[in-house]
């Protein structure tokens, strides 16, 4: 099994094309030693990214990653997380300012038991901070070496231009990450988000490819869905039936079939579709057990041809 390596952006890092997150599964519904177990296994087939942040089950989603990581040399992976949402229940306990930012970083080593983050998330916008005090934090924390490398999350085009038009007025680190929602079944980013950060050296690292598990083959039918899952968790269930909609699990199971047809498994086809976007960097995926990850990695290399390119249009544009 050869899973294959991107470079971020425009930075020399290299990332896995398929990493492993930590959302709705470490320190929720999957036991410690599932997740220990599952981030080893990933670890072993070469996933070299890990995704995780400070909000996720409060910061024990950090621990348990960073637990699990300890075992490996820190120079052999790349560590992500993220700073906005909120710690605590104090005015100063959630978003961009100098303060969360540096607050919440020392606490992520700390839970992570690291000296430096790789890859540092703004995890979503904060209107009531000015972009360039959010942006000089980010480049202390790069200048003092506990950051390597700046990220964005679930921003507009219009707010990546203008971060990036900051960063370079003022000689900041440049933004190599963008993490947005990307899949079959939501792909805006498409439109403005992918050829803004082409021209910017931004790459992306995408959340949700397969839409929860549905694009998986995961789930049958909008009322029926499996105890032992992440739809067992209340905000893990809001997210999964978001995605159970009639007409997705209809073009669900046709993609599925086309899948099979194809020698491919449902993972597979819609993990190489992310992939087939070479300003994807990354896609992650939030596997639960190590069976899941090897079967995720086995996406890595995978290439669509232009009939099957065109049979999934064909399927994604049926009303």
């Amino acid at each position: 099994m050869n899973l294959r390596y991107r470079r971020l952006g425009h930075s020399g890092l290299k990332v896995s094309e398929i990493s492993l997150g930590s959302w709705l599964t470490y320190g929720g519904y999957v036991s410690k030693q599932s997740a220990l177990d599952t981030i080893d296994r990933a670890y072993r087939l070469g996933v070299n990214f890990f995704d995780t942040a400070n909000v996720y089950r409060q910061g024990e989603a950090e621990q348990i990653v960073g637990e699990a990581l300890s075992r490996y040399p820190r120079s052999s992976y790349v560590l992500a997380t993220k700073v906005r949402g909120p710690m605590g229940e104090l005015p100063n306990d959630q978003g961009l300012s100098r303060k969360h930012i540096i607050e919440q970083c020392e606490a992520s080593l700390r839970r992570l038991g690291v000296e430096y983050i790789d890859l540092y998330y703004c995890h979503y916008p904060d209107p009531d901070t000015p972009i360039e005090e959010t942006l000089r934090a980010m480049d202390d924390l790069v200048r003092q070496g506990k950051v390597l490398y700046v990220g964005i999350s679930n921003v507009s085009a219009g707010q990546i231009a203008e971060a990036a038009a900051v960063s370079e007025r003022y000689g900041l680190h440049p933004i190599v990450a963008n993490q947005p929602l990307y899949n079959m079944f939501a792909r805006e980013i498409e439109q403005e988000v992918v050829p803004l950060c082409e021209k910017l050296g931004i790459g992306q690292v995408v959340y949700s490819p397969l839409a929860q598990g549905l694009l998986a083959g995961k789930y049958a039918d909008v009322d029926r869905v499996p105890q032992a899952s992440r739809a067992s968790d209340k905000e893990g269930g809001q997210a999964v039936r978001s995605w159970l909609r009639e007409n997705y699990l209809l073009k669900s199971r046709k993609l599925h079939q086309t899948a099979n047809e194809w020698g491919l498994t449902p993972s597979q086809l819609a993990l190489g579709w992310t992939l087939r976007l070479g300003n994807v960097a990354s896609a992650i995926v939030g596997a639960s057990t190590p069976e899941q990850i090897e079967e995720n990695v086995k996406a890595s290399g995978v290439e669509l041809n232009e009939e099957l390119l065109a049979r999934i249009d064909q399927i994604l544009n049926e009303a």
